[in-house]
């Protein structure tokens, strides 16, 4: 097993000349998931689930992330807080299909200095809505009420040098690079989304539903490396 960080090479958006490598972390902590099986969500959800729905992928998404890091870099400038922003998750994959959420990761210097970025964010229409102590100290924001033409938001953020972080990004690299792997993913998540509906489950469940494939594809990109 090899013991250098990870190739952080991506279209990673990096403020103010910090470098790329706090959006990485060590081979090590990136094969080691972390689950938790009481995530102790600081917010649950109260809402009745949502039909989950996976659409064609649409090369506009590409663009929704950019005005999305654009606002979030914007309303971060004043504290200095933002290490990195990257564009995860299926809506990062073309040809891939997905939820129409566009998914974000964002590092910050300090992740437990919420008085840093929460409010700014909230001020730009990012709403704080899960803490997740036990799990990277996992903050995630929602865009609750986009404006016109605007698409929801996942707003995930992170700490420096996060394994989460850097197999986010791993993941979507491989998906873009590997099309077989790509239909491995859609067919687990349709049928996932299937599953999930019939039963009224919310996201939590669909995600539980397709991990077994997730992992696989992992472990495939670890080997490929030669990390496992």
């Amino acid at each position: 097993m090899t013991h250098s960080s990870a190739d952080d090479s991506s279209e990673s958006e990096v403020a103010d000349g910090v470098p790329a490598e706090p959006m990485s972390a060590s081979n090590a902590d990136i094969i080691t998931f972390n689950d938790v099986k009481d995530p102790n969500l600081w917010v649950r959800p109260t809402t009745s689930p949502a039909t989950i729905e996976i659409i064609d992928h649409d090369p506009a998404w590409a663009d929704h992330f950019a005005e999305a890091a654009h606002r979030i870099r914007r309303a971060l400038a004043p504290s200095g807080s933002v290490v990195g922003i990257d564009h995860v998750g299926s809506t990062s994959v073309p040809g891939l299909p997905a939820k129409p959420i566009i998914d974000i990761a964002l590092v910050v210097a300090d992740l437990t200095a919420e008085e840093d970025y929460v409010p700014a964010l909230a001020e730009a229409g990012f709403v704080l809505t899960i803490r997740e102590p036990a799990w990277y100290e996992h903050r995630m924001l929602k865009r609750l009420d986009p404006e016109p033409g605007q698409l929801d938001c996942n707003l995930h953020v992170f700490g420096p040098r996060c394994a989460e972080v850097a197999r986010m990004r791993l993941f979507r690299d491989w998906l873009r690079e590997h099309e077989d792997e790509r239909g491995i993913y859609e067919s687990a998540k349709r049928t996932a989304a299937e599953e999930s509906n019939a039963v009224g489950e919310t996201v939590m469940g669909y995600n539980a539903r397709k991990q077994a494939a997730v992992r696989g594809i992992y472990h495939r990109i670890f080997e490929a490396r030669d990390w496992v």
